[in-house]
C-alpha cells in the first residue's frame, strides 16, 4: 500500500469508530465536491444540503468496507454519492409529492406547482447534439445510466444486452464525448 492509500485507510478506520475529527476531515475533504454532485441531480439547494447530510451519513456507517486496494478513496465516496443521489431520485419519483387541497396557497394552479424533473448530466444543447452523434447503444447506454438514473446492470436488462457490452459501450461513448467536447473548447 502506497502512503496516500494507507492514510485514506487509516482516515477510513477512524470515521469508522465514529471519531469526530476523522468525520470531520472526510467532510473538509469531500464534502464541496459532493455538494457540488448534489446540486446537479437535485432541483434546490436544502435538497442537496439535506442530500449531502445523508451521504456523509452512509459513508459513515459503511466506512469499514473501504478497501484502499479496490479503489481510491474518492472514487468510493463518489460512488457512495451516486447510489445515493439515484436511490433518492427513484424514491421521489416513485412516491411524487401529493398536494392537497388545504395546503396549496389559493388560486395557485397545480402545473406550477410541479418542478421539472432534474437532469442528473448536463444536459446542454451541445451535449444533447453530441449523444445524437454516437452509435445507438453508446447513446443508449449513456442516457439511460445518466440521464434516466438506471444501474449499469438495469440497462442491461433493459437492452438484453450482456453487462460487459454495456459496460463497453459507456466507456466508449464517454470516451468520443470527452473527445469531441474537449476539441470544441479548444477552438
Amino acid at each position: 500500500m502506497d502512503p496516500l492509500e494507507q492514510d485514506d485507510w487509516s482516515l477510513m478506520r477512524r470515521v469508522a469508530t465514529g471519531e469526530e475529527a476523522a468525520v470531520a476531515a472526510l467532510y473538509d475533504r469531500f464534502g464541496a465536491l459532493v455538494y457540488k454532485a448534489s446540486r446537479q441531480v437535485l432541483n434546490s439547494r436544502v435538497e442537496a444540503e439535506d442530500a449531502v447530510q445523508e451521504i456523509f451519513i452512509r459513508l459513515w456507517r459503511t466506512a469499514d468496507r473501504f478497501d484502499p486496494r479496490r479503489a481510491r478513496l474518492v472514487t468510493w465516496v463518489m460512488l457512495i454519492a451516486r447510489r445515493h443521489l439515484i436511490d433518492r431520485l427513484r424514491r421521489k419519483s416513485a412516491r411524487p409529492e401529493q398536494l392537497g387541497l388545504e395546503s396549496r396557497p389559493e388560486g395557485a394552479n397545480v402545473a406550477a406547482a410541479e418542478e421539472p424533473p432534474p437532469p442528473a448530466l448536463d444536459t446542454s444543447p451541445k451535449l444533447r447534439e453530441r449523444l445524437r452523434e454516437l452509435p445507438e447503444l453508446q447513446r443508449e447506454v449513456i442516457e439511460r445510466a445518466y440521464l434516466q438514473g438506471f444501474t449499469l446492470r438495469e440497462v442491461s436488462q433493459q437492452l438484453n444486452a450482456p453487462l460487459g457490452t454495456v459496460k463497453s459501450a459507456l466507456s466508449r461513448g464517454l470516451q468520443r464525448l470527452r473527445e469531441r467536447m474537449g476539441s470544441e473548447k479548444a477552438l
